[in-house]
């Protein structure tokens, strides 16, 4: 049973409906459940290929006289592989069974072909820090009348079989299920958080990290590798068996002849097949340690496939550990400790936050970074424990897209004072404190780290720069830590707009531009959008440091949005020196980040322009406002530029003003202002 804490599932179907309502639905009409979302088509099984062979799609009363959902129990036994590349998917369905808690979740109770049935079942999965219910028709691909996909080893059996089908429906098809890791699929099934490690160049205190993940009821598996295909599944002298999935139930320290060994306690789910080297069930090393001892370590040591191992021998043998911490939801109160657990969303998003790695400086800072703080040290050492997580989200869906898994990585630095976002510079003269191991197309990348307490900068990123996708954080620390995103702040600076200089202590340059300003004005002594356009472009076309076609219509218009004080629709030349005063100062700017004086910025350095200019947006309006103006080679020309720039500080002033004015009356969120405002 989970935790008090326990997180009610999201339905998922598309009309909303929860798997009780469907289900009411179909006994009341007398039918039985079609599932809309997922229909008994080719597309739910292929997306890139035609199935080899006619499929039916056929229900288990039409393929057995006397269909169960479970017979007798859930078993590891009972699941057979079909013609689908997910072994994967198998062996965390096999491990999930010696869990019945955990499997509780995932396959709810009442699922039955009795009275109730009415062809609907539901499953449960964790994706992307939710939990999700997915509810399936039983209409399963078969040929022949034979399932062809996951199935029990009992032909009326049909849990596994529904199971695989929900999952294929998470992700999208039965297809996008080709490939994986048994840690991916353990981690939808719990919520947990993954981590390996090669025995071989395990840290030293490999032990005392496992003896920890057992307290907070973490799930482990071990591994032998194989070097070719013939070596799967083979028996070695000792009794262990290559390319095989264990399970890790225990870790003790017991006294033996004076000195303190560590045992490790492994299940094989075949049952049976045992190590039979020391500290295998009739060894003589059980009979010199305490009889207390004995007793409580040998109390399931018959011939039941699980045994001990001394940690050394354990090491030597086997070649892969795999824990998955799970988090505090999935832990029942009995647990006697859980991870402290905080989570993240975000993005990547060409041209303005998919800054690539550390190997490109220039737009490295642009990624998203989240400030972490370790404030209290583990109990056991002076050092803070943190296991940081990096997934990415969707992509065995979007695999019919034509998109595949990203390589992604993170960067840990100590952290600045400041809490806005990180510039270049910083990461330019500042070596990193921790990272991943490596960057990898994998869905997550995992990494535990023990570092003095203090605060943090997390940098995830993809490989190459400009790749986009989703991605979830999620940082598990033994005491609590707090964690936040950087550069989340809307606001702006914006000191009021200088008085203009009379007439008869105008500048040079000011004299000048009121003759052209004269020329153009009517008897109103004002200028339109149109007369604004053609004196702008006369005037910047004259400064040889400015590259641009001319500037829009749509950016006069917000120029005068901005700075017609008097609501007539045109400018007056008091009103023009003021924004020529402004427009200088945004021309400086945009010379500062136009290197190459190409008439062009990169769309990443938008942030610093705008900071500059005394306005600090956050990664969502970022992103928007980069998609919004940038080019495909991710650069904003001056005129969409001064667009962009002008617009901002219209809204920015609007919203102050809305503000004051209906302070107390209407509550509006300043984003959604600036969004609907920039109509971006």
């Amino acid at each position: 049973m989970y935790g008090s804490g326990s997180i009610q599932a999201e339905n998922t179907q598309s009309d909303g409906k929860s798997f009780e309502q469907l289900r009411n639905e179909c006994l009341r009409k007398g039918v039985l459940f079609e599932d809309p979302d997922f229909p008994a088509t080719d597309s739910s099984l292929f997306f890139s290929e035609k199935p080899p062979v006619n499929i039916q799609w056929m229900r288990p009363k039409e393929l057995c006289s006397n269909p169960r959902f479970i017979v007798d129990s859930i078993d590891r036994t009972d699941i057979c592989q079909g013609q689908l590349g997910d072994c994967w998917l198998l062996a965390a369905i096999a491990s999930l069974t010696l869990r019945p808690d955990t499997l509780a979740r995932v396959i709810p109770p009442d699922q039955e072909f009795d009275s109730r049935y009415a062809g609907i079942f539901h499953f449960q999965f964790w994706q992307h820090n939710k939990w999700l219910d997915v509810v399936v028709d039983d209409r399963l691909p078969s040929v022949r009348k034979e399932l062809i996909m996951l199935h029990s080893a009992s032909n009326n059996e049909f849990w596994s079989a529904l199971l695989e089908k929900a999952y294929a429906k998470l992700n999208g098809s039965y297809e996008a299920l080709k490939g994986g890791t048994t840690m991916e699929a353990m981690e939808d099934f719990t919520g947990g958080v993954g981590e390996t490690y090669e025995t071989k160049s395990a840290p030293n205190n490999l032990f005392t990290i496992m003896k920890k993940a057992i307290d907070r009821g973490s799930l482990m598996g071990c591994s032998i590798d194989i070097t070719s295909s013939a070596e799967s599944e083979a028996k070695t002298t000792t009794g262990l068996v290559k390319g095989h999935a264990y399970s890790i139930t225990g870790l003790e320290e017991v006294s033996y002849r004076g000195q303190t060994v560590q045992l490790i306690r492994i299940r094989n789910p075949w049952g049976q097949v045992e190590w039979n080297g020391p500290w295998s069930d009739e060894s003589r090393e059980w009979n010199y340690i305490e009889k207390a001892d004995k007793v409580r370590l040998q109390q399931n040591s018959l011939d039941d496939g699980e045994f001990w191992m001394e940690f050394g021998d354990f090491k030597k043998n086997y070649d892969k550990v795999e824990i998955c911490n799970l988090d505090p939801d999935a832990l029942t109160d009995e647990t006697k400790h859980q991870w402290e657990v905080n989570v993240f969303e975000g993005n990547w998003i060409r041209g303005s936050t998919a800054g690539g790695c550390r190997n490109y400086i220039d737009t490295f800072w642009t990624n998203p970074q989240f400030k972490l703080e370790l404030k209290e040290s583990d109990d056991s050492h002076h050092l803070c424990t943190v296991v940081i997580a990096l997934m990415q989200k969707n992509r065995r869906k979007l695999r019919k897209e034509g998109l595949d898994l990203e390589t992604i990585g993170f960067t840990v630095y100590e952290a600045p004072d400041d809490e806005d976002h990180t510039g270049k510079d910083f990461f330019r003269y500042n070596a990193s404190k921790a990272r991943s191991r490596t960057y990898i197309n994998m869905r997550e990348v995992s990494e535990r780290f023990t570092l003095p307490p203090g605060k943090y900068l997390l940098v995830p990123t993809t490989f190459q720069p400009h790749q986009e996708a989703d991605f979830l954080i999620r940082i598990f620390s033994e005491k609590k830590a707090t964690a936040l995103e950087m550069g989340s702040k809307v606001d702006a600076d914006l000191p009021p707009p200088p008085m203009p200089s009379p007439p008869e202590a105008e500048t040079n340059e000011e004299k000048g531009l009121r003759r052209l300003f004269d020329q153009l004005a009517g008897d109103d002594q004002a200028i339109s959008v149109r007369e604004l356009q053609q004196m702008l472009n006369g005037v910047l076309s004259r400064r040889k440091e400015i590259q641009f076609e001319g500037l829009s219509l749509s950016t006069c218009h917000s120029i005068i949005n901005l700075m017609d004080v008097d609501n007539t629709g045109k400018l007056e030349f008091q009103e023009f020196k003021v924004f020529w005063e402004k427009m200088k100062k945004w021309i400086m700017l945009f010379l500062t980040f136009d290197t190459d004086r190409s008439g062009k910025m990169s769309s990443y350095e938008l942030r610093s322009a705008l900071n500059a200019a005394g306005m600090r947006l956050n990664n969502q309006l970022l992103q928007l406002i980069g998609l919004r103006f940038a080019d495909e080679k991710y650069e904003i020309d001056f005129d969409d530029y001064l667009t962009c720039i002008v617009r901002l500080e219209n809204m920015f002033r609007a919203f102050q003003a809305l503000d004051q004015f209906k302070r107390g009356r209407v509550k509006m969120n300043i984003m959604q202002f600036l969004m609907l405002s920039m109509n971006v």
